[in-house]
């Protein structure tokens, strides 16, 4: 009985510790001690970056309508850059079908293609090491030639496209396993 008391006691004095230590020493909100430098909505209803008592933030509630669309094709034209480095894309077991996550990276593909006529791409289809070396490079063409109809429907001109096939024949990953003929099952775009 002693026992359980002390052991009650104790977890109380652990628990009381817990709590205080997790307690914040800081400002509240209300009295605005709160350290930010961050403004998250202005009065004028724009959003402040980096904009704390010294007002030195920049807010989209002074940007011009044209500035906005500016930032905004800006920002686009980032986000596309960024997808145009993905350049591998994976397939699953003998299918040819473009997955879902694969489709907007290779729209943006497509629409750099038409924005550059002079760019031309190789599309190169694989396949894992089970099958045939010929139903492989079969797989190989189909999945490659998918991606081409793809980029074409998407914008891309197929004067700007060549589909090669190696089937299982150039491995991204050696191994027999489920994980090496998953990163095997791919297309690759080589711009050239």
């Amino acid at each position: 009985m002693k026992l359980a008391t002390q052991q009650k006691a104790l977890a109380l004095v652990f628990s009381l510790g817990l709590v205080a230590g997790c307690s914040s020493t800081g400002g509240t909100a209300e009295d605005g001690s709160d350290d930010s430098d961050v403004s998250a909505v202005d009065q004028e209803g724009g959003s402040t970056v980096y904009g704390g008592d010294d007002e030195d933030g920049v807010s989209s509630a002074d940007m011009t309508e044209e500035e906005r669309r500016e930032a905004e094709a800006r920002a686009e034209r980032a986000e596309e850059e960024a997808m145009r480095e993905i350049t591998t894309f994976y397939f699953d077991f003998d299918t040819a079908e473009i997955k879902s996550e694969a489709r907007e990276v290779l729209v943006a593909h497509a629409r750099y293609l038409q924005a550059n006529p002079d760019q031309d791409v190789r599309i190169e289809g694989h396949a894992d090491e089970r099958g045939t070396k010929e139903y492989n490079l079969a797989l190989g063409e189909r999945r490659a030639n998918a991606v081409e109809r793809f980029l074409v429907v998407n914008g891309a001109s197929r004067s700007q496209t060549e589909t090669i096939s190696y089937g299982e024949e150039k491995p991204a990953v050696d191994g027999s396993d489920e994980s090496a003929w998953a990163q095997n099952r791919r297309v690759e775009l080589v711009f050239q």
